[in-house]
């Protein structure tokens, strides 16, 4: 899950992806992640990536940033073998288990990040590069004073946009009807992305985005799901 949050006077900015969650891992988590991250994990630190050589080969490439515990992204991933994937998610047993299901699962096209979405963005990721970036129910910061919290806002598209190709999507899930309304005006107000439906309307969920556990609960209680596909023409 991701949002924004306050952050130190030193190091002060107007967005950040994500609030810091306590959490340790499962011996699992940690045994996967002491395997696996030394070839799957990616460091803010190694600065601008080169895409090719990360993945060993030249794809398209999908960002999901806050993928949780990283059971959808590693079932997209696994459905997409032609597909390079990159996940973002500050919160290190969620990466645990992330590297546990690729794994289990013999999937080798996800590369991870366990940082701020907003430090890879400007550091780590090419411009042009991406054929589709997805968050996945961000923290909804459903109190009315701290809506400003919620990482779908204008600057942060726009710190976006230069990421993806020409054509490329963003495509944002919620299960808070108001934050859906506020990402559908945050992404009809930029001139440079364009609804993949009619103006103004929610899309339907796409095939290659599962239905979560997280979901089909809120389904059950007949909570609604909102999909916003947009794509840049400019």
């Amino acid at each position: 899950m991701t949002s924004a949050t306050d952050i130190p006077n030193k190091h002060l900015r107007a967005i950040r992806s994500f609030v810091k969650r306590s959490g340790r891992m499962t011996p699992g988590q940690q045994g996967a992640y002491d395997q696996h991250w030394p070839q799957k994990g990616l460091l803010l630190s190694a600065g601008m990536i080169d895409l090719a050589q990360v993945f060993g080969r030249s794809a398209p490439v999908v960002l999901e940033i806050g993928f949780g515990m990283g059971v959808s992204l590693v079932q997209m991933a696994a459905a997409a073998p032609a597909t390079n994937f990159i996940g973002i998610e500050v919160h290190e047993p969620g990466v645990g288990k992330l590297l546990h299901g690729m794994d289990e699962q013999a999937v080798n096209n996800i590369r991870v990040y366990c940082d701020d979405a907003v430090d890879v963005l400007q550091h780590c990721i090419p411009d042009g590069s991406l054929s589709r970036v997805q968050i996945y129910f961000p923290d909804p910061w459903h109190k009315k004073k701290h809506n400003k919290r919620r990482l779908i806002q204008p600057a942060f598209i726009q710190q976006l946009l230069p990421k993806l190709e020409p054509g490329g999507i963003i495509h944002l899930a919620t299960d808070w009807e108001d934050y859906a309304e506020q990402m559908m005006e945050v992404l009809t107000g930029c001139e440079q992305l364009l609804n993949t439906g009619q103006q103004y309307a929610f899309s339907e969920r796409p095939d290659y985005r599962p239905v979560t556990k997280f979901e089909q609960r809120g389904e059950r209680l007949g909570h609604g799901v909102w999909d916003l596909l947009f794509q840049r023409i400019s």
